[in-house]
């Protein structure tokens, strides 16, 4: 019977060697550190006092090109909003 020396310096099936190791702790700290530190507003600073409304009706009166719709959309919300309003304040 022959011997199979390349078989011996194998890992076996299963095992972990060094460099998976190193691998799945490489992954692991990726995804620690991408995953994180987004609060639930959509990226505002921390000192940053502006609202959403007020941060959006600034940007409506800039020259951006398209700017212009986004002032469009708020008036369309509040439109929205207040004709809403004003059904539910209907009594039957």
């Amino acid at each position: 019977m022959e011997s199979f020396p390349e078989l011996a310096t194998r890992p076996q099936v299963g095992t972990l060697t060094p460099m998976n190791n190193l691998t799945i702790v490489g992954l692991v700290l990726l995804a620690a550190c991408g995953s994180g530190g987004q609060s639930e507003k959509s990226g505002a600073a921390s000192g940053d006092s502006l609202t959403e409304r007020q941060r959006d009706s600034m940007l409506a009166k800039s020259s951006i090109p398209g700017a212009s719709g986004v002032g469009r959309a708020m008036r369309v919300a509040d439109s929205t909003s207040a004709r809403v309003r004003a059904t539910d304040s209907v009594s039957p």
